[in-house]
């Protein structure tokens, strides 16, 4: 049986897809609190010219501005992709309290994949971690998008 996805991470998918249309790798993700969207992002390296801009951080730091507190203490993250080592970082340090994200990346991925963050002595901070939802939409977004450059 299908559940439906949870609201944040339809709204992740949705900035994945216009990340997509921009023409960058469809990323996307929502920072909340207490079932309130504080933040919303999708990668934007190519746009801002910055190679910091990854969804994650993106919405991070528009949840930090929302609150106006870099610590994103009570707050969950929903991204389409595993984090990779940079937004896992930033995850740990803002004291998210909840990651949950939709497709493992085996190759850039440091959660459960690579350098495995979280797991790391000198990690001051870890999430509660729950991978694979909606792993087959945010799969599917990212398989479509590299096909359609590699023809």
């Amino acid at each position: 049986m299908r559940y439906p996805l949870p609201e944040p991470m339809r709204l992740a998918l949705d900035e994945a897809r216009a990340a997509a249309g921009a023409g960058e790798v469809p990323v996307g993700a929502v920072v909340t609190r207490e079932g309130a969207v504080l933040g919303r992002g999708r990668n934007r390296m190519r746009a801002d010219n910055d190679p910091t801009a990854h969804a994650e951080v993106v919405a991070m730091r528009a949840a930090a501005q929302a609150l106006g507190d870099w610590r994103l203490d009570g707050c969950d993250l929903w991204v389409t992709l595993e984090p990779c080592a940079m937004c896992a970082g930033a995850i740990a340090l803002a004291r998210l309290s909840r990651l949950y994200f939709g497709a493992g990346d085996p190759k850039g991925g440091a959660v459960l994949h690579g350098p495995r963050l979280f797991t790391q002595p000198t990690c001051h901070h870890a999430p509660e971690v729950y991978p694979g939802i909606g792993e087959a939409e945010a799969g599917a977004l990212l398989r479509d998008f590299f096909r359609e450059r590699r023809t």
